[in-house]
């Protein structure tokens, strides 16, 4: 037999127990009601008497994390770091209640005074309107409106154009229900 034989032969031979170990008789309680306190088992809690719960940690789209429920059910956080999610769910693992997350409520803003609502370009027209006798067209509208102080064009280049048109949409929109009335072409008036 060649050296490498040899080697296979005794790698696939099966072992056996040692024959002194067959040989040791068992030993057996001559009575097996009669036990000790040291002999008495430990009772391990089994699954059906205390119910475990497997946590895991997620992270957030934001870069919180929180303890979930492999099952599902409710969950725990947000933490801000891994380790305090770490400390939580060791803390739920045990049954104890874990501290509180951090808290994310923002510091309350100091309440503004409102602003003054502005008035829009088509009601100050309707009071321009409202307080006039005659018919006017839009240039005299928008005029009469900014020597008022009841609105003035925001840097717009023709707002005699976009009051014409907010007005005529009002009338197409509205029908008997719009504040102003074309008297003629490009003049308007205030509903009586």
């Amino acid at each position: 037999m060649s050296k490498k034989s040899m080697k296979t032969a005794k790698a696939t031979k099966p072992k056996t127990k040692s024959k002194a170990k067959a040989a040791m008789p068992q030993v057996e309680a001559a009575n097996p009601t009669e036990t000790t306190a040291s002999e008495t088992p430990a009772v391990e809690p089994t699954a059906a008497t205390t119910p475990t719960v497997d946590f895991r940690i997620k992270k957030d789209a934001k870069g919180r994390f929180w303890i979930v429920a492999k099952e599902g059910g409710t969950e725990h956080g947000p933490f801000d770091t891994k380790k305090e999610a770490t400390d939580a769910k060791a803390a739920l693992a045990s049954g104890a209640t874990p501290a509180p997350a951090a808290d994310e409520t923002k510091p309350a803003r100091a309440k503004k005074e409102p602003k003054a609502k502005r008035v829009s370009a088509i009601d100050a027209a309707a009071q321009v309107l409202a307080g006039s006798s005659e018919p006017m067209n839009c240039m005299a509208l928008v005029e009469a409106m900014a020597t008022q102080g009841l609105w003035s064009s925001p840097a717009g280049a023709t707002p005699h154009a976009t009051l014409y048109s907010a007005i005529i949409r009002e009338i197409a929109n509205k029908g008997a229900e719009s504040r102003f009335v074309k008297k003629d072409r490009g003049m308007f008036a205030a509903k009586a």
